[in-house]
């Protein structure tokens, strides 16, 4: 089996997980630039859109950088001769893996048979696997999925995937039908540990993870080989810091300005800056006066504007704290 670069990662070994409109190259260069997980995933894009007249427009959300390695490409659709096209694209702009979204409980992409849909149909999802796994050459194919649709199906979900000789396989241990709104299963995860024994696929748990510290502990109680971190990475490029770094006020406005003149240069005519404004919320928080410099943030059009209302705001910090 080829498994590329997972076989050079630490273990245990955390990665960013895939999460559209949020974790863009930009997002990504700012974390890299604060605490780097030991591998980035992009955001989820459409094999068909890419295998379309639209595919420009969809390559910007596999734009990616040098400091973003390892990089996986995650993609999605319900049609196999697209996956194989899409491979050898992936491969072509010298990704380090692709992954498979099987996951994804939105209404639109369910509704293509995509996503989680493939959770109720093992022969496509295989199919699927298979013909990525044939596009991709020696570029090493991963899936995301999910602990089932309505209900937990494991124990037959899972050999399915087994069976096509994965290199990794991230489960959120929830099903699609609980979205994120119930607790996570960490508790069957030892269990699809087991599964696995005879395959040579890593195994990783995604799904509640609060900081590296909880993905240590989850990790020592399961079995896995690493854990995926998501919704705790908003407004916290520190994430995955070994030593727990807890950043000072000043140093989470760096980040944000940063993160603004990125993306605003990056995107620029491209995506609105408007975007950035989920960002500034999860950044301005849990201090003195957050509550206000959000509200004034949340109404700049541009980075130059809110550089002038983080500047005036720092100033005052730094009078008071003289």
């Amino acid at each position: 089996m080829n498994r590329g670069f997972w076989d050079t990662l630490p273990k245990p070994f955390f990665a960013l997980a895939p999460m559209a409109g949020v974790t863009d190259t930009v997002f990504r260069q700012i974390i890299a630039s604060r605490a780097k997980p030991d591998i980035f995933w992009t955001e989820f894009v459409s094999c068909d859109g890419l295998c379309s007249k639209g595919r420009g427009a969809l390559l910007r959300d596999l734009s990616y950088s040098e400091v973003e390695r390892p990089i996986v490409a995650q993609v999605f659709g319900a049609t196999p001769k697209h996956f194989f096209e899409t491979a050898k694209l992936v491969a072509d702009l010298r990704f380090d893996g692709i992954d498979i979204n099987m996951g994804c409980p939105d209404r639109a992409v369910v509704g293509q048979g995509a996503g989680a849909a493939l959770l109720k149909n093992p022969s496509l999802a295989k199919e699927i696997i298979l013909a990525t796994k044939e596009g991709a050459g020696a570029l090493p194919v991963s899936v995301k999925t999910r602990i089932g649709f309505d209900d937990v199906e494991i124990d037959s979900w899972i050999p399915a995937l087994l069976e096509t000789g994965l290199a990794a396989l991230t489960i959120h241990l929830r099903t699609k039908k609980e979205l994120s709104e119930s607790p996570a299963h960490w508790d069957l995860l030892p269990h699809i540990v087991e599964m696995r024994v005879g395959t040579n696929t890593l195994l990783l748990g995604n799904g509640d993870v609060e900081n590296l510290d909880d993905a240590r502990r989850k990790l020592e109680e399961t079995g896995a080989d690493g854990i995926m971190l998501g919704r705790a990475i908003f407004g916290n490029p520190w994430l995955f810091d070994a030593s727990g770094k807890i950043p000072t006020v000043h140093e989470k406005l760096e980040a944000l300005l940063l993160h603004m003149e990125l993306f605003e240069n990056t995107w620029k005519g491209m995506k609105p800056f408007e975007l950035m404004k989920k960002h500034a919320k999860a950044y301005v928080n849990g201090f003195s006066g957050a509550s206000k410099l959000r509200a004034k943030l949340m109404e700049c059009e541009r980075a130059s504007e809110a550089k002038e209302i983080i500047a005036r705001f720092v100033s005052t910090l730094s009078n008071l704290e003289g």
